[in-house]
Order: structure tokens, then C-alpha cells, then sequence
């Protein structure tokens, strides 16, 4: 098939490759500063400012702000994020669409294990100026949490408006998708788990990753019955 170099370097696409690479760029610049320390002051004036000032165990809003950034850290979580991949991806089977039930999982578990080599290799500590509100077991750059929301919801979101011709459905999903991640983020460095640059990078890394899956598709059609 003839390649049609029109939409190779059409406005559009350019201003994809754009993104993507000031996402990678964005994610490198913040693994450099970060290293060096230079991101300490922001990070720890931000947790500061969510927390009271009487007690630092006691995260600023009513007791439901609390109980609901718990329920909205869970949206990021491994093993949560597996289980609706899985669905999908079976809900993807039974609608005889195989292969784009393969390559989203073959994305979400990626993602994962390129979440963890991260956090490997960097190995920043947790943040321990405020107690924590819920349980962590990782290292701290970049957050999984922000990282795998947006690969999972935003992967998720381009496979559905793939098989979407209505604009208004295709910006619906992407607005939650970009809603949940965002959601997930804020709430990893409201219950003390995270610095704030640890969030940014996660979804810097996390959207690059889901990008990167979303045009792998489109490369291979994948919106068309197998």
C-alpha cells in the first residue's frame, strides 16, 4: 500500500509528533532537576499548603475531602487498572476485535513494567515531611499512581474514539480519561505519598506512553474488524 505523504506531514500529525516529544522531553528535564534537588522548595511548599497548619497529619478541607481522595487513589492502582483492562479487553473478544484486545493489554502491562524500571532506577525516596494517609511500598519517582491513570484511561480513551466517528463522544471520553488521571494525581500528593514534580512526571511519562500506544494502532488499523 502507497504511503500518503500528505497526511505524513500534515499540521495534525506534526503537532502530535510535537507533543509527544515535549512529553518525553518534559519527563527528562523534570528527572534532571529533581535529581539535583532543585524541585524540593515548590514540592514542600505545596504539601505544606494542603495540610494544617495546627497538625500535618491533618490534610486542609472536611473529613468527605479525605475519604473521597481515598477512593480516587484507588482509580490508579495496579491491580484495579488490570482488572479493567481485562474487562475491556474481554468485552473487546466478544465483539471479535482480538487484536485490539491484545494490544491493549500488551500496552497496560508494558506500561507497568516501565513504571517500576523507573521507579528502580531513580529510586527517590518517599516524601517525609507529612504523614501518610494511605499505604505505599514503592519508591517515589515517578508517581505509578499518575503514570498508569494515564496510560490505562487515556490508551483506553484512544481505542474507543477509534471506533467513534461522533466528535462529541470522542471528546466525552477523553475529557474523563484526562479528568480520572488528573484526579488520581492530585490525590497521591494530597494524602502525602508524593511530591508534586513526582506527579507531573508520571503523567509527562504516562501520557507519552499512551500516545505512543495510541498511534501504534492507528498505524495498524486497528479500529477495523480483525
Amino acid at each position: 500500500m502507497v504511503t500518503d505523504r500528505s497526511t505524513l506531514f500534515s499540521p495534525r500529525t506534526l503537532l502530535l509528533v510535537w507533543l509527544i516529544s515535549g512529553l518525553c522531553w518534559g519527563f527528562l528535564q523534570l528527572a534532571m532537576v529533581i535529581m539535583a534537588g532543585e524541585t524540593f522548595a515548590i514540592d514542600s511548599t505545596i504539601m505544606y499548603a494542603l495540610r494544617s497548619g495546627a497538625d500535618l497529619s491533618d490534610p486542609v478541607g472536611p473529613g468527605w475531602l479525605e475519604e473521597i481522595m481515598r477512593d480516587a487513589t484507588a482509580l490508579g492502582s495496579n491491580w484495579l487498572l488490570i482488572a479493567i483492562t481485562l474487562v475491556v479487553a474481554w468485552y473487546l473478544v466478544l465483539i471479535d476485535r482480538k487484536r485490539m484486545a491484545a494490544f491493549l493489554i500488551l500496552a497496560i502491562i508494558s506500561g507497568i513494567a516501565v513504571s517500576f524500571a523507573l521507579k528502580l532506577g531513580f529510586s527517590r525516596p518517599r516524601p517525609d515531611l507529612v504523614p501518610h494517609h494511605t499505604r505505599i511500598y514503592t519508591s517515589s519517582f515517578p508517581s505509578g499512581h499518575a503514570m498508569m491513570s494515564a496510560v490505562t484511561y487515556l490508551t483506553l480513551a484512544g481505542l474507543l474514539a477509534q471506533i467513534q466517528s461522533r466528535r462529541v463522544i470522542k471528546a466525552l471520553v477523553f475529557f474523563v480519561a484526562i479528568f480520572t488521571m488528573v484526579l488520581v494525581g492530585a490525590s497521591r500528593v494530597y494524602l502525602g505519598v508524593h511530591w508534586p514534580s513526582d506527579v507531573v512526571a508520571g503523567w509527562c511519562a504516562g501520557a507519552f506512553w499512551a500516545m505512543m500506544c495510541f498511534h501504534v494502532a492507528k498505524f495498524f488499523r486497528l479500529r477495523r474488524a480483525d
